[in-house]
């Protein structure tokens, strides 16, 4: 599966990108899945619900199922969060996985970066990042005005 990853510190507008790209890319005739990965422990089930009880009492995996949507939600009970390459395994078939965060990961990227942030630049660190999209070129690499979003979404088509 071909991979791109979306990857700055938090606050520098990734999810929005992601968000903003995914229109773009899907009228381009792409399927594109998002992996999200976050440092937080997220709760997406409801306490006192089934399948909240079915994991309290110790099942691995529960995957629930509506007319609307499914989930699959597998506790790790210790064991280390996966690597993208296991998780790239448990998706369905698609053309493009946009990933935010794996930013240590083998697949290329592109930062976001804010210079109201203060934050410095992810970019000097890793040769997996190919451009920046910013409000302030950068030197060294190419960069993108992070509102042009068909610059953007045609460098990760090319990639």
């Amino acid at each position: 599966m071909k991979t791109f990853g979306i990857v700055g510190w938090s606050g520098s507008g990734k999810t929005t990108l992601i968000e903003r790209l995914l229109p773009y890319l899907a009228g381009h005739g792409l399927r594109v899945s998002v992996i999200k990965q976050s440092h937080h422990d997220i709760e997406i089930d409801q306490p006192g619900k089934d399948s909240w009880r079915h994991r309290q009492a110790g099942a691995q995996e529960v995957l629930l199922t509506t007319p609307y949507r499914w989930f699959l939600m597998h506790e790790l009970r210790g064991m280390p969060e996966p690597d993208l390459k296991t998780v790239l395994a448990r998706l369905s078939p698609c053309d493009l996985v946009l990933v935010e965060g794996y930013k240590r990961a083998a697949h290329p990227k592109i930062e976001v970066w804010r210079s109201a942030l203060g934050k410095p630049c992810l970019y000097p660190d890793d040769d997996r990042i190919l451009a920046v999209a910013s409000d302030v070129p950068q030197p060294g690499i190419r960069h993108y005005d992070i509102d042009d979003i068909a610059a953007i979404g045609q460098f990760i088509l090319e990639h």
